[in-house]
């Protein structure tokens, strides 16, 4: 059964966390230079392995006693809020392009982009956290893995007019807020628990 709340608050965060992140800016940068399409393909195809990975991690950690759990999970969002807070602006990153302008060459340069920058990414611990916390591996897996979709779409088709609106420095705010009240409730039910 999937629980429509966890998917909400999964892709919340994630989504806040991600749409700072220098994968969005790749991924704007690819969809102005190839056919957008093929490097969705290739992005989501990498942001579904590592969202299947931080899960997986995730569910692994539901094993632990409870409070244990909630503990942990509540210190890596306080961390996560944190490297929020401190982050510098990296600028652009700059990408190959492929002499072939195929759907395997660019969707393939999208994968090898994402699974090499988002590994052990913080959304990618952050999803790893989710999943143990809620203990409901479908729903946060779901949750995560279509806002990093939404994120690399947005990026791909309209980062800049996004990012034109809405200041940076604001949305990455706003995820350090969301993680630093879970992580604050993360600790309050270890210790109340």
């Amino acid at each position: 059964m999937i629980s429509i709340s966890v998917m909400a608050v999964v892709f919340g965060v994630v989504f806040l966390a991600e749409l700072p992140d220098k994968t969005a800016l790749a991924g704007l940068v690819l969809g102005t230079r190839y056919r957008a399409s093929y490097v969705f393909a290739g992005v989501a195809a990498a942001f579904a392995l590592h969202v299947t990975l931080a899960v997986a991690a995730g569910s692994v950690l539901t094993l632990l006693p409870q409070q244990i759990v909630q503990a942990i999970t509540g210190v890596l969002f306080l961390g996560g809020a944190a490297v929020l807070l401190m982050k510098k602006d990296d600028g652009d990153e700059e990408i190959r392009r492929p002499k072939d302008q195929s759907f395997w060459k660019v969707s393939g340069a999208g994968f090898m982009l994402i699974l090499v920058a988002e590994f052990g990414d913080l959304t990618q611990i952050m999803t790893a956290n989710l999943a143990a916390r809620y203990d409901d591996p479908l729903s946060v897996g779901l949750g995560a893995v279509l806002a990093l979709w939404t994120v690399a779409g947005l990026g791909i088709v309209g980062g800049k007019a996004l990012m034109k609106r809405v200041p940076l420095k604001l949305i990455t705010r706003i995820a350090a807020a969301l993680m630093l009240a879970l992580g604050v409730w993360s600790l309050w039910e270890a210790i109340a628990g």
